[in-house]
C-alpha cells in the first residue's frame, strides 16, 4: 500500500526545533533504571538495555535505543533509534509515544517543538518522540549525498512533456540511479524501514520505557504504524488514536487516486473561500474559476520561469506547492498570494511552498531525508513492482479520479514511486493480511470531513476494520484534527487519554 507523502504537523516542527534537541546536553541526575517489561523470547537483553537520558535545553531529555536492523535475524547487526522526552509535568499516568506521520517525518523534533499534544496530556504523560529507523537522527536512508542531486530529483525538468513515453523513459533513467544510490548508501537497512519493522521498535521502546502497555498518538501515516502495532501486539494495547487515519487495505495507485481526490476537494473549498476575498486573482463561478487555475497549471510549462537559483518552474513543482497549501485552511492566504505572483511572472512562491514541503532550506540543503524515506518505505510496502499497471495508465486513472489537480500532483508522486519501485534494489516485505486487532481494547481513529491527504472514507474503513475501532468524525477542512482548536476533538482525545472515557457514539465534532 501506499501512504500520503506527509504529514504537515510533522514537517513544521522540524525546521524550528533542530538547535532545541542538539544543544545543552547535560546528565540528568541519577535515577533508578527502568525494569522492561513484555520482552519477546530472545529479546530480553536489548528490552533490558541500559538508556542514558541527557538534558535537551531545559525541559526534554534525549537518548538512543539500540534496535536490530532485521529483527528476524538479529546476528545482522543494530542500529540506533533517536528519541526525546518530555517529562510529565503532573501526576504521570505512563508514557505517551508521538509520531507525526510522513513516512519521513521526526519525531523527535516534533515532540521537542511542544507541537503535537495538549497541556493535558503532557501534564499527565512523559511525551515521547523518536525518529523511526531510517528517519533523521535515527540511523538513516541515505540516497543522494549532495543536495544538488536531490534538486534535480526533485525539480528537474525534462527533455520530453509530461503524459508522454519519452518522459517516463527520462524518468525512469532518473529512478534507477536513485534506488543505485539507496543501496549503495544505505545498506541492509534500506529493506528494513518498513511499518512492521517500525512497530516492534515501538515495542522496544515501550519496553525500554518500563510500560506495560502501549500509549500512543499517530498523525496521517503514523496512524498506519499505529495500526500495525495493534495488529502485532493486540496484548499490549494501552490507548491508540489514529488522527488522519489511512485504510491500511487499498492498493497503491488506488490509494494515490483516492488522495488526490481528495486533494481536489479541498482545492476547491479554497476556491470557494478565495472568490470572496478581495485579492483574489480568480473570478466567476467556482467551476471558471478551478479552469482558470486548471490554465495556470497547463500553461507554466512553457513560460520557462526560472527562480533566482536558476531552477525552472514547472507544472510538477507547481502542483506540490498547490498541495502544500491544502493542508491547512490557515495556509489558503499563501495559496492565493503564490498564484498572484504567478501571474506576474514571479515563480518565487511557488519555489517557496514546495521547498517547504521538501523540506528545502533556502541555502539549498535540506533539513532531513523525507523524500528518500518516503520512496525506501512505499517501495517496500506497496504493490507497485507487481502491480502490472504502466504509469501512464496509471496518470491516466488518477487524472479521471481527480480531473482539476490529480495529474499535476502524480508527475512528482506516483509517477516518481512506480519508476523507482519498478526498479527497487530490494524486494517489498510482507504484511499483515488483516488488521482487525482482535482483543485490543478501544482505539480512537479521527477523519476530518474535507481532509485532503487522508479522506474521511479511510478513517471510517479503518475504524471499521479494527475490532475495536471508534470514529470520531472531524466536520472541517485541513489534515488531521487533535490539538488545532476544535474544542470537541480536543477534549474527546484528552479524556479518552487521561480519564479513559470511550465515546458511546461518534461525537460528530
Amino acid at each position: 500500500m501506499s501512504h500520503t507523502r506527509r504529514s504537515l504537523v510533522g514537517f513544521v516542527a522540524a525546521a524550528s526545533v533542530t538547535l532545541l534537541v542538539l544543544t545543552g546536553c547535560t546528565l540528568f541526575p541519577h535515577r533508578a533504571p527502568t525494569v522492561a517489561t513484555g520482552a519477546p523470547q530472545g529479546f530480553e537483553s536489548l528490552y533490558n538495555q541500559k538508556v542514558t537520558w541527557t538534558g535537551c535545553n531545559s525541559s526534554f531529555e534525549c537518548a538512543t535505543v539500540t534496535a536490530p536492523i532485521n529483527w528476524d535475524a538479529p546476528a545482522d547487526g543494530t542500529i540506533t533509534l533517536a528519541l526525546v522526552r518530555h517529562r510529565a509535568a503532573g501526576k504521570k499516568l505512563g508514557s505517551l509515544l508521538v509520531n507525526p506521520g510522513g513516512p519521513g517525518g521526526s519525531g523527535v523534533d516534533f515532540v521537542a517543538s511542544g507541537s503535537g499534544v495538549s497541556s493535558a496530556l503532557s501534564d499527565s504523560f512523559d511525551v515521547v518522540g523518536w525518529d523511526p529507523r531510517g528517519v533523521g537522527k535515527s540511523t538513516e536512508v541515505t540516497c543522494f549525498t549532495d543536495p544538488k542531486q536531490t534538486d534535480e530529483a526533485l525539480y528537474g525538468t525534462f527533455s520530453s512533456p509530461y503524459g508522454t513515453q519519452g518522459w517516463i523513459d527520462e524518468l525512469t533513467v532518473e529512478e534507477k540511479s536513485f534506488a543505485a544510490a539507496c543501496d549503495k548508501n544505505t545498506g541492509e537497512l534500506l529493506a528494513h524501514v518498513d511499518a512492521v519493522s517500525n512497530a516492534k521498535d515501538m515495542d522496544l521502546i515501550r519496553g525500554v520505557l518500563g510500560d506495560a502497555q502501549l500509549n500512543y498518538l499517530g498523525y496521517s501515516y503514523g496512524t498506519f504504524l499505529g495500526t500495525v502495532y495493534a495488529e502485532l501486539f493486540p496484548e499490549k494495547v494501552g490507548k491508540l488514536v489514529l488522527d488522519g487515519a489511512i485504510d491500511p487495505l487499498l492498493g497503491s495507485l488506488d490509494t494515490l487516486a483516492v488522495q488526490m481526490a481528495g486533494f481536489d476537494s479541498a482545492f476547491r473549498a479554497y476556491m470557494t473561500w478565495c472568490l470572496g476575498q478581495a485579492d483574489c486573482p480568480f473570478t466567476g463561478t467556482v467551476d471558471s474559476a478551478l479552469a482558470q487555475a486548471g490554465s495556470v497549471l497547463e500553461g507554466v510549462d512553457s513560460r520557462h520561469l526560472a527562480a533566482a537559483d536558476g531552477r525552472e518552474l514547472d507544472s510538477a513543482t507547481l502542483g506540490t506547492a498547490i498541495a502544500e497549501n491544502l493542508y491547512s485552511q490557515s495556509f489558503w492566504p499563501d495559496e492565493t498570494s503564490m498564484f498572484v505572483a504567478l501571474q506576474t511572472g514571479d515563480p518565487s512562491l511557488v519555489f517557496t511552498n514546495a521547498d517547504s514541503y521538501n523540506s528545502r532550506n533556502p541555502d539549498g540543503s535540506y533539513s532531513g531525508n523525507s523524500t528518500e524515506v518516503y520512496v525506501a518505505v512505499n517501495c517496500l510496502e506497496g504493490d507497485f513492482a507487481s502491480d502490472p499497471t504502466t504509469a501512464l495508465d496509471g496518470v491516466a486513472k488518477i487524472d479521471a479520479a481527480a480531473p482539476i489537480l490529480g495529474k499535476y500532483f502524480a508527475y512528482d508522486d506516483y509517477a516518481v514511486l512506480e519508476t523507482a519501485c519498478t526498479n527497487w534494489p530490494v524486494p517489498p516485505v510482507t504484511m499483515p493480511a488483516a488488521y482487525d486487532a482482535k482483543g485490543a481494547p478501544p482505539i480512537l481513529v479521527i477523519g476530518t470531513t474535507n481532509d485532503p491527504a487522508t479522506p474521511l472514507a479511510w478513517a471510517q474503513s479503518l475504524a471499521s476494520q479494527l475490532s475495536s475501532g471508534v470514529l470520531v468524525t472531524h466536520k472541517g477542512e485541513g489534515h488531521t484534527a487533535y490539538n488545532q482548536g476544535n474544542a470537541c476533538v480536543d477534549s474527546t482525545v484528552d479524556d479518552y487519554f487521561v480519564k479513559g472515557t470511550v465515546p458511546s457514539v461518534d461525537p460528530m465534532c
